[in-house]
């Protein structure tokens, strides 16, 4: 198209064959780049037609989808697996993985968990002492400058802890990490040869690796835990599903009780059934 003289600006000649992702692309350019319609079409667009668009907002509910949640079989099976991929990657994720899935922690919960945090006993169950978080951001983001910048728990208080019991599986497994990786210079459990956490998209591709060693085809192309994160919403179903009270439930998880179950409200099973014994069992005594 001619560009107007000296105006640095394209001059349209039609607007008639126009699509609205056109428009749309048309009213988020710069002024020095939009095209200026000619005096026919300007009056043909004697209005922003942007104006007569409704755009309806979308409601997110949240929700835990219960299709990605594995049982304690597959859980198994997959942290097995994570530790066959690369020669020391899989093996130095396994039990931060673990820490995901038994102690329902974040990932950047378990990216920060330094020795200290850790009761480890030789019987029985632990104790893991959360302060500290490290979710990975854009390191134009941060601080810090880095990708992990070191945080207060989410939705705490800066110095707020939080106490989470571990079951004797995940003392095992922690123990044994330590025993054979050792930790960071500032007591970190989890992280790279070089002493920084791992990458998201390292963490990533062990996961999707792992998957399908330790999945069926069907499963591997299905929502069955796809993210490494599905691990914590698989650890909170199965505490509300084993008969764990919400408040202590939501405790364990860093969560509200009532965002707990607004969350993981599918994932509950059982619930019907026990509803029915129980109007039945008032009804017949009645």
């Amino acid at each position: 198209m001619p560009r107007a003289e000296g105006s640095g600006q394209e001059e349209v000649s039609d607007f008639g064959s126009c699509t609205w992702s056109a428009l749309l692309t048309y009213s988020f350019l710069p002024e020095n780049r939009r095209p200026v319609p000619t005096p026919e079409i300007a009056e043909e667009l004697s209005a922003n037609p942007l104006h007569k668009v409704k755009f309806r907002k979308v409601k997110v509910s949240g929700e835990v989808d219960r299709r990605a949640v594995v049982n304690p079989q597959q859980a198994r099976a997959l942290l097995a697996a994570v530790s066959y991929v690369g020669k020391s990657r899989g093996p130095m994720m396994v039990a931060m993985f673990a820490c995901m899935y038994f102690a329902g922690l974040r990932p950047g919960e378990a990216s920060s968990l330094r020795r200290k945090d850790c009761n480890l006993p030789d019987e029985g169950w632990g104790m893991l002492t959360l302060e500290k978080t490290r979710p990975e951001s854009n390191r134009r983001y941060t601080d810090s400058g880095e990708s992990h910048d070191e945080r207060g728990l989410k939705h705490r208080d800066q110095k707020a802890t939080r106490l989470v019991p571990i079951p004797p599986e995940l003392v095992k497994i922690l123990r044994e990490h330590i025993d054979r990786f050792g930790v960071a210079e500032d007591g970190r459990l989890f992280r790279t040869g070089s002493g920084k956490p791992f990458p998201g998209s390292t963490v990533s591709k062990v996961w999707r690796e792992a998957r399908t060693y330790a999945l069926t085809p069907d499963q591997v192309a299905s929502p069955l835990a796809a993210r490494p994160y599905d691990l914590r919403h698989a650890a909170v179903s199965l505490w509300l599903n084993a008969g764990v009270h919400a408040p202590e439930a939501a405790e364990r998880a860093g969560h509200g009780v009532d965002v707990l179950l607004r969350v993981y409200a599918k994932c509950i099973d059982g619930q019907r059934e026990v509803a029915n014994q129980r109007i039945l069992a008032a009804l017949n005594a009645a």
